[in-house]
């Protein structure tokens, strides 16, 4: 991981003009390949997509890419449902790395990915694929890689009397009542929808037991039955009965609360970094930073969530499977180079292209990656698929204060161990 890191950086600061792709055979006829993705007409990756494909579809006129985008969390179910029945998958498909890819290359449906990956290994450094390589075998296509970011509206806090981001509860807290004070609602989320929630639960959790032993929890050899987590659990939920949330949460979507941030309706809006260009475009001044330490003798500030996670898979069924797992690598490659430049995304393959125009907020995540002290992949993706889905169970259910900390651990503890 400490690769990673170092890497990020070097890979941000790459400025060349020398633009390079690879070809294939001419075929004798079309063909077509389906792709499933979850770049849908609001998310911030969905004019990458456009661009890759419009571009590698001009280079390549044989080749034609029939994609469909699905929403999140339906994403989520239906892939996981095809997995089952292999038939159903498109030839190439959008995954999350870490366990999430494990269970597809385990039951033998991600076709494995090394001979494609040889003649594109000069710009994707292999450090960037640990997440999605299984038993020594590559089995996706990693493109960007993201964190969440806690971003900051600084004209709020001027308001309030704060001219930084609070790196330590105590001023958090201190920085909120300020808010509140001056009638501005501190943190906007979507409270219905549980990988927002997580946005701000694992931070949380990170930030009171250490990095360390939630990579352990998350990897099932850890036991969930920690008081810590419970505190952290209760932690949060103490932010939402303080009004610290956005009262309307609950019926608020993720995009509406971005919206409502951006708008500066809230000070803080705590999610992916793969916002970071979407927010850099709006007026106003925003930062991005990281939630504070809770507690300081085992975490530190520089402690993060995230990792290289996006990645496009082959249905290892396909008829074309040589084929679509080139194909996946040029479009990868596409994704991460208009994604980066739009500020959907920290760069997996090193940039061959100039990269002045970064959006600010892309170039500060990156300097945050590179100094952090460590990280851990997103929960519903460093888990398998039926611990992270009862994981998600008990998310759920904390948002809306339905269970407290020691319920949350108790039930995870019974069921995950």
């Amino acid at each position: 991981m400490k690769k990673i890191l170092v890497l990020v950086l070097a890979l941000c600061m790459v400025v060349s003009l020398a633009a390079c792709g690879s070809s294939k055979p001419a075929e004798t006829k079309q063909t077509t390949l389906k792709l499933w993705c979850i770049a849908t007409e609001s998310d911030a990756n969905r004019p990458a997509y456009e661009q890759a494909i419009k571009e590698f579809e001009t280079a390549h006129p044989d080749i034609k890419i029939e994609w469909e985008a699905f929403e999140n969390n339906s994403y989520k179910t239906k892939i996981k449902a095809a997995m089952n029945d292999p038939e159903t998958l498109p030839d190439i498909f959008f995954t999350w790395s870490g366990a999430f890819l494990g269970d597809f290359a385990n039951a033998g449906v991600a076709y494995v990915m090394d001979d494609a990956y040889k003649p594109f290994a000069k710009d994707l450094p292999e450090v960037m694929l640990q997440n999605s390589t299984y038993g020594g075998h590559h089995y996706a296509v990693p493109l960007t890689m993201n964190i969440v970011t806690l971003f900051a509206n600084m004209d709020l806090l001027a308001q309030a009397g704060w001219d930084h981001v609070p790196q330590t509860y105590e001023d958090l807290t201190a920085c909120c009542d300020a808010l509140l004070a001056k009638g501005i609602v501190p943190f906007g989320v979507s409270g219905s929808e549980t990988w927002c929630v997580t946005e701000y639960l694992e931070p949380i959790i990170e930030k009171t037991i250490g990095y360390q032993d939630m990579n352990e929890i998350f990897a099932g050899r850890k036991t969930w039955n920690d008081p810590a987590i419970a505190t952290a659990v209760n932690t949060l939920q103490d932010m939402i009965k303080k009004g610290y949330f956005d009262p309307n949460a609950m019926a608020t979507g993720n995009d509406q609360a971005k919206i409502n941030f951006i708008a500066g309706k809230t000070a803080f809006y705590q999610n992916g970094s793969w916002n970071c260009g979407e927010i850099s475009d709006a007026a106003g001044n925003f930062q991005a930073a990281l939630f504070p330490v809770m507690d300081s003798s085992k975490a530190t500030y520089g402690q993060v969530i995230g990792g290289p996670n996006d990645a496009l898979a082959v249905n290892a069924k396909s008829k074309n499977a040589e084929l679509a797992a080139s194909v996946a690598f040029e479009l990868g490659k596409g994704i991460c180079h208009y994604g980066y430049l739009a500020g959907s995304g920290l760069p997996a393959w090193t940039p061959d292209y100039d990269t002045s125009a970064v959006k600010p907020l892309v170039a500060d995540v990156a300097k945050i990656v590179a100094e952090s002290e460590g990280m851990v992949l997103f929960g519903d993706n460093a888990m398998s698929a039926d611990p992270a889905n009862t994981y998600l169970d008990y998310v759920s259910q904390v948002y809306g204060c339905l269970i407290d900390g020691d319920g949350f651990v108790a039930g995870l503890t019974k069921d995950l161990g």
